[in-house]
């Protein structure tokens, strides 16, 4: 199985080229993630409207999913592919949300296989579903604040994370920019992930798409 991966942000394709090989075998199976520059919206008439140069991942997606939905079949019929898409839900209803991106997908002449994975609430809750490697990469992480946490729940993850391991936490990355937060984002995907013990991570929304990985490699 051959697996095209989308994600919203450059720390999520650091975090996945670490993570993916911990779940799948990458000796039978083949990966390759594409980073976005943000989430965006789904387009109104579900149909991009937006310059793709731009690289906003909701925004793209229709076109994305039809052009990928074409690249797959012209491979060859034992050739497998799947699309990946995983987005962070922020403070978006889960239930709305995930309807939405079903009817994009249906809505698409051309669709390969494809699979919605949804971070609750953002990719960082993937790095706090696994504590102990927080603080392997952080030793002086704050441990009442990570105790604090809750899996999944909608808090505020990236800032949470950042109360726990940044020098000045979420208060000062805010002040110094979206840039900051980004190279900040970066960090710990570096830091966390090679840590990260996919089988006991207890973040539901990582579970759910560890298992997808597992159930469309077959193993």
């Amino acid at each position: 199985m051959h697996f095209e991966i989308l994600v919203e942000d450059i720390s999520g394709k650091t975090a996945l080229e670490i993570i993916v090989p911990k779940i799948i075998n990458t000796e039978q199976h083949t990966f390759k993630i594409h980073p976005y520059k943000g989430i965006g919206h789904i387009p109104q008439g579900l149909k991009s409207t937006s310059d793709a140069n731009k690289r906003i991942l909701l925004d793209q997606l229709p076109r994305l999913i039809q052009g990928y939905g074409k690249t797959f079949a012209s491979y060859p019929a034992d050739y497998k592919a799947v699309l990946i898409i995983i987005c962070d839900l922020d403070d978006r209803c889960l239930s709305a949300f995930r309807k939405q991106l079903l009817e994009l997908e249906n809505s698409c002449n051309s669709k390969p296989k494809t699979q919605f994975c949804i971070a609750i609430e953002e990719g960082e809750a993937w790095y706090l579903g696994d504590l102990a490697a927080v603080k392997k990469a952080y030793p002086s992480a704050k441990q009442a604040v990570l105790n604090s946490y809750t899996n999944d729940d909608i808090c505020g993850t990236w800032e949470k994370l950042a109360d726990a391991v940044s020098s000045g936490g979420c208060q000062k990355l805010s002040k110094l920019g979206y840039q900051a937060i980004g190279k900040e984002k970066a960090v710990w995907a570096e830091k966390i992930s090679p840590f990260m013990d996919i089988e006991n991570n207890q973040s539901p929304s990582f579970c759910y798409f560890r298992d997808k990985l597992r159930y469309f490699s077959g193993e």
